[in-house]
Parts: structure tokens; sequence; C-alpha cells
């Protein structure tokens, strides 16, 4: 049918096709550098798109703007003389463009002349006008990139306007490019207008959060100078608690806010404007998996009391193995970013043979921070002290009372591309631990070490590989329950009921002095939301590391994301109970 309609055209005299085809494009770089290449191709790829469907008349002028498209983009690559022939020609798959590409020399950085004007240019910011200097990066005899020239005016500025000058501004900036001598010279001019100092103190949008909380972070002394990282700083620990929704930190330039020094420097108030939180909040939740069965877990949160700026939370979960209560308070974080929580805990469990209730009372102090810069690291430090009693019964084996103090310590290194969906990345987990019987003075003592790993492989493939140590030295066969350890489960080796594999006490499965894990796992995504996987899992728990018999499962898995939430379905062999079993978790908020 088409080649009909090709040859009425013909036959009319018509110069094009009714319509094109997208072009197949060949380009000949001529030597111009990948960065300089890419960006030729994205400039053209994106005309070719619009040639499909197109008359013929119109395909021509996507031709010459194809051609146009791509001296520019040599132009931001520092190319202002290149001779570039785009020729058309005709294949089997219909119509090809051979772009065909002399550079020519590459523009240099022949000079370069910055100004500074305002008060940054008295004698007594003379070091500062240096330190600007020497931190331009766009040097003599460097390649002029219109990207780095407009980076580096903006490194010039910041040098001036976080510090002192909130008013600074570039007043003229100018690239003069010698196309014929492949030269360029640079003029930036900067005016810093007067030095800026911070004024009064005004906060916006308070209602029951007292403002002793907005002056435990943002101190200062009017008439210090403006630094744009304190106001960040103020920023981010205003918005780090859970007392406001937003916080934002900024000067009030208002014309009718400033106050004009005799000196002639400008005082700007400093502008706190938040949006606090709910008072209060109920959440609850609903989950099923395979190893606890049915849970159900209810919160409530109270921020501000009696007019304090503390949170009150307390909440309830219940499953088949566990039920716990505990009520916690919570202080604001501290100016260094750490959170600090006292509360009191009822935990009963009973897993493998082992009943055991627990009530203490504890400390708990957070602390969570980015790397530097732009860095995606994020570290997590927590240190714990608990003063509990517990009561444990033993299937077949004496039971015990014990009351403890058991401080503890953990850091957290996670360096991955999605916190809750990780396909690319590492995170490394350190736990201390030392404790001590109150009533016979017996101490004891723990550590530990967990690593994963995640590989993205092709488009949506990912290999993973974790693995886990702990080992606890004691001098009492009365340690707390959750001071041994016990593997086996849908998070730790699959094929093996929760909590299955330790040390045998009595007919119970106590836990261990020694344990160690490891898991290899690939995993093909169809979608974003739908994925497969085989793994293998290895592990023991036992009274030492060169007494372990490791557990092998191994099987197929699969994960959903839902609307109620994500839900993950494991079907693994454990090679040593010769059994095949399901292991599946599936939780609902609301």
């Amino acid at each position: 049918m088409r080649s009909c309609v090709v040859w009425l055209a013909a036959a009319l005299g018509i110069s094009g096709p009714a319509w094109a085809e997208r072009p197949e494009v060949v380009i000949d770089p001529g030597g111009v550098p990948p960065a300089a290449l890419a960006s030729i191709s994205g400039a053209v790829e994106a005309i070719t798109r619009l040639a499909e469907d197109q008359d013929g008349g119109e395909v021509e002028r996507l031709r010459r703007r194809a051609h146009d498209a791509t001296v520019s983009a040599l132009e931001t690559q520092g190319y202002f003389s290149p001779v570039v022939t785009l020729e058309v020609g005709q294949d089997y798959a219909g119509e090809t463009w051979d772009i065909i590409i002399e550079p020519g020399p590459r523009t240099e950085v022949r000079g370069v002349d910055l100004r500074f004007e305002g008060q940054v240019a008295t004698p007594e910011f003379e070091g500062r006008v240096r330190q600007a200097r020497e931190a331009w990066p766009l040097e003599t005899g460097e390649i002029f990139i219109n990207s780095e020239w407009s980076s580096a005016k903006t490194t010039l500025l910041d040098e001036i306007n976080t510090r002192d000058f909130y008013f600074a501004r570039i007043t003229h900036s100018q690239a003069t490019v010698d196309a014929d001598a492949a030269r360029a010279d640079l003029a930036v001019e900067i005016d810093s207008g007067p030095r800026v100092r911070m004024g009064p103190l005004k906060v916006i949008g308070l209602r029951r959060v007292p403002a002793s909380l907005i002056d435990r972070y943002v101190r200062y002394s009017e008439g210090d100078p403006y630094e744009q990282d304190r106001l960040d700083e103020w920023q981010q620990a205003l918005q780090s608690t859970r007392f406001f929704r937003g916080a934002f930190v900024t000067l009030d330039a208002d014309q009718d806010a400033r106050i004009e020094r005799p000196d002639g420097e400008i005082e700007l108030p400093v502008r706190v404007q938040v949006s606090e939180s709910p008072a209060r909040r109920f959440t609850s939740s609903l989950g099923v998996d395979s190893d606890h069965g049915v849970g159900v877990e209810a919160l409530f949160q109270q921020n501000i009391v009696a007019g304090l700026p503390v949170a009150l939370e307390t909440g309830v979960g219940l499953n088949r193995h566990r039920q716990r209560a505990f009520f916690d308070i919570h202080l604001p974080p501290t100016q260094s970013g750490y959170q600090d929580s006292f509360g009191v805990l009822y935990d009963h469990s009973d897993i493998q043979g082992v009943d055991n209730q627990r009530y203490g009372v504890g400390w708990k102090r957070r602390q969570e921070r980015k790397g530097a810069g732009d860095s995606r690291v994020e570290y997590e430090t927590q240190w714990g002290l608990v003063a509990a009693h517990d009561r444990t019964r033993i299937d077949g084996a004496e039971d015990f009372t014990v009351p403890t103090l058991v401080g503890t310590w953990q850091w957290l290194r996670r360096d991955v591309d999605s916190k809750y969906d990780p396909r690319e990345g590492h995170l490394i987990d350190v736990g201390l631990g030392a404790g001590v019987t109150l009533d016979k003075g017996e101490p004891f003592y723990r550590a530990s070490l967990r690593g994963q790993h995640w590989w993205t492989l092709g488009a949506r493939d990912v290999l993973t590989v974790r693995g886990q140590v702990g080992k606890v030295w004691s001098e009492t066969d009365r340690l707390p329950q959750d001071f041994g350890y016990r593997i086996g489960g849908s998070r730790s080796v699959r094929g093996y009921k929760y909590d299955s594999i330790g040390i045998r006490r009595g007919d119970a499965t106590y836990g261990a002095p020694a344990m160690a894990v490891a898991s290899v796992e690939y995993i093909h995504y169809f979608t974003e939301q739908l994925g497969v996987s085989a793994f293998v899992d290895a592990g023991d728990a036992t009274e030492s590391f060169g007494s372990m018999d490791l557990h092998l499962g191994y099987g197929l898995g699969a994960a959903f994301v839902t609307p109620a939430g994500p839900f993950y379905i494991d079907l693994a062999w454990g090679q040593k109970d010769r059994r095949l079993r399901l292991h599946f978790s599936l939780g609902i908020a609301f």
C-alpha cells in the first residue's frame, strides 16, 4: 500500500513523501570527546523524534534544525568554528542522515577579569577577595565550556553572598570569544553591597509549641555577621524535631524590616516560619506473616505536654509469639542532633519452648546524620541503657529469673540508592553490648557485625549478598533472651521455622553464644511492581564458631508492591529438616 502512495506522489511531482519515517542517524564525530558527542547525540535525537509523521517540507526544516543543533552543541563544548555537514541518503529502512563533523580547534580561556564592588572591596575584606579569586575554577589555558562558565560564576557569587554580604549580585558578566583564534576572554563583576548582620528574631507560625524550642536551636547575638551556613543548620535542626511539619529560616529582606546602622551596614531580622505537627496522632497497622501469624499494632503520640517541648508515645503490639506494651517520653533533639528518650516496657514472648516475660525501664539516645556534601551516605548511631527483670520458663529445663543492667551501642552506615527498596549500594551495621546481673554481679558481653551489598545488573536485575556474625561472652547461664542468638525464618535462614536454630536446653531452642548467617539472592524485576528471585541461605547458631554445622536453605521467591503495602513470598527447602516451607509477609497501615 505504501509503495503505491510513494509512486502516486512521484507521478504528481511531489518532491517528498506524504509522511516521513524516523531517519537513521550516523555521526562522524571527527575526534570530539565523549562529553561533546553525548551532547550532540542528545540534541539530534530530540529532533529525529519529531520527524515521524511529518510531510516533506517539515522534514526539510527538521534537517536544518538538526544541523543547527549540532553546531550549538559543539559551541557549548568549546568548539566555535566547526564545519558540520549533514548528508541525506536512503536505505532499505528509509531516510538516513550522515552528520560529518570537523570540529576545528577547541577554545581556551585567554584572560579572566574579576572585579569586586561594594564593601567587600574595602581593605577590611582584602583576604576575602583574594580567597574568592583563588577559588575561581576556570583559569587561563583551560577549555572554555559553557556549563563550566556558568558554574564558575555561581561558585564565585557563593564565595561572597553566603557570608556577610546577603545582597551580593553579579552586575556584569561577559564571555568574548575569538572563534578564529580559539580564545575566550572572561569578565565578571560582583557588587557585594553593604555588609549584613543578623537582627531581631521574628517567629511565625507558633500556636502550641513554646518559643523556648526555637531559642534552643536558633542561637546568636543581634549584630552577628550573616552566615548562610548557620541559617541552614538552624533550619535542619528544627525540621528534625517531631514538633514541626516544616520549618524555614531566612533573613527578612523587606525594605521596612531593614535597620541601617551608623557605619553603613544593615541589620536584617532572622525570620523563622514553622508549620506545627498535629497535637495528637493515632496510628494502627495489621499484618500477617509466616513467622508470627496475624499481628496488630497501635500507637498514640502526643506532642507538647503541659506546655513543655516533649512528646509522649505509647503503644501495643500483639502477635502469636510476642505481646508488648510501652510508654516513652521523647525530648527534643540537641543542637548536635542527638535525640534522647526514656520509657518503660512490658514484653512477653513464647518462641520455640522459651517463654519470657520482661519488665524494664530504659534510656535511648539516637543520632542520624548525612554524609558530607551531596553524598547519599547516611549514618545512624544509637546508645541504650536498660534495667530489666526477666522471668524465663524453658520447656524441659529449670526456670529462672534475672535482674540485669545492660548497655548497648549500635552504628550503621548506609550507602544505597533507595532506603526502602535498595537495588544498588551497601550497608554495614556494628553492635556492641555489655551487661551485668544485678543480684550476683555476673557480667556478659556481646558483639555483632552485619553487612549487605546490592549490585544492579542490566536494566532490571539485582544481585544481593548479605552476612551476619555475632558472639556472646558470659559468666552466667541466665542471659536475657535478647542477648543470645537464635536464627531461622523469613529474614534469616529461609526453609526453617522462626528462631528454630540455636542450642538445645531441655526441650527448647535457646539463644546461642555464636551465630553466623550468609545469603546470596538474585532478583529479576519484570516491572517496578513485580519481581522474582532465586536464593541460597546458610547459617548456624551454636556454642562456638568451630562447632558450627551450617543449615542450608534455598528456593524461589516473588515480591509484589500493592496499594496495601509490599507483599513478599518465598518458597524454600530446608536441607537439614528436609521440608519445604512457605515464608511470606504483608503489612497494612491504617
